[in-house]
């Protein structure tokens, strides 16, 4: 019933390895006109929040981004700009500069309930499921919502964000750990498709998931919602086993298989075996399509004394270019038509 993907969105580790051009430096005269647009958004006076393209005004590193946005949508799915000098800047310039760039890149959408524009990716002290929303699980023990979990230094699993592309700026690296993983969608269900096609075609099935951590009270709200979708020949995929995982707590949720998991657990173990690795740097940025690629952290370590302090600036951006998506896809995306506003999280 399927076939396997072809294209630049099929790729493997040891791709990524032999062909670095997905690195994509910053020259000189384009750190300049960043430089001249900061000054230009900071004399408008509104803040990082209210930067516009207009308030923001870029050139050659407009025409940079669009390559940029072409390649996430019609290439690898995955782009990473280097170089960006985040030391020279203080932290409010750091943040203008990114939703600038973020500006032209897509459109950014509201990350939670409260129309956080940018989320601060960084291991948080105290009680993460207090502030961020829990379960408890049959035993009794905390089940961590998704939200909650990127704000702790553990490991977070391969899975996608609610979003077209999401863009991560290092500010700040760990003492110790917390390489970055993505892995190509494409290329992992081609893998499935080879090696077992009956779980296959389950990844194509509904699987319930749950709104835990995302709408207030969302983790009394579970949905039905394909792993894999295919439309007009573009494939797209949507999975975070934890939301899975906490759909399973409540006790009305349509039981998983054995065969479900089963094919849950081979998708994150080929989502391994194809990922690439790496160690984000200070003024990296990473963007991702989420439509077509994996990723995941690995633990870290961080060391407060020293000033190594792991800390991303993330946005998600809506894209203008952006594929169509599945009639069934339409239950967590709401607008599915090429091009179309859509992601992020509903503000209440």
């Amino acid at each position: 019933m399927y076939k396997p993907f072809e294209g630049p969105s099929v790729w493997t580790g040891t791709d990524l390895e032999a062909d670095q051009s997905w690195r994509w430096p910053w020259a000189k005269d384009e750190l300049a006109e960043i430089d001249a647009a900061l000054s230009v958004a900071k004399a408008d006076g509104a803040g990082w929040l209210a930067v516009t393209r207009d308030t923001f005004p870029l050139e050659a590193v407009a025409a940079k981004l669009a390559r940029a946005a072409d390649e996430l949508e019609n290439g690898r799915g995955f782009v990473l700009l280097e170089g960006l000098p985040v030391d020279r800047y203080s932290e409010d310039d750091r943040r203008m500069i990114w939703m600038g760039l973020g500006h032209w890149i897509g459109l950014p959408v509201s990350q939670d309930n409260t129309g956080q524009m940018m989320r601060d990716i960084q291991a948080q002290p105290g009680d993460l499921g207090a502030k961020h929303e829990r379960m408890k699980d049959a035993s009794g023990s905390e089940f961590l919502s998704s939200k909650a979990r990127t704000y702790s230094n553990g490991l977070l699993r391969y899975h996608t964000d609610r979003t077209d592309v999401v863009g991560l700026l290092m500010a700040k690296r760990s003492a110790s750990g917390g390489e970055s993983n993505v892995a190509s969608t494409a290329a992992v269900h081609n893998a499935i498709l080879k090696l077992r096609p009956e779980l296959l075609e389950l990844l194509h099935q509904p699987i319930y998931r749950s709104r835990l951590g995302e709408e207030t009270g969302g983790g009394d709200e579970v949905y039905p919602l394909p792993v894999f979708g295919v439309e007009n020949g573009k494939l797209t995929s949507h999975y975070s086993r934890t939301y899975v995982e906490a759909a399973q707590l409540m006790p009305e949720t349509p039981r998983m298989t054995n065969a479900q998991w089963e094919a849950l657990d081979l998708l994150a173990e080929t989502a391994a075996e194809l990922a690439y690795a790496m160690m984000l740097k200070p003024g990296d940025i990473q963007l991702i399509n989420s439509h077509i690629t994996y990723h995941a952290r690995a633990a870290f370590e961080d060391d407060a004394a020293s000033g190594q302090a792991r800390l991303l600036h993330r946005l998600w951006l809506t894209m203008p270019n952006s594929r169509a998506l599945p009639a069934d896809h339409a239950v967590l995306w709401k607008n599915i038509a090429a091009g179309a506003h859509r992601g992020g999280i509903a503000v209440t």
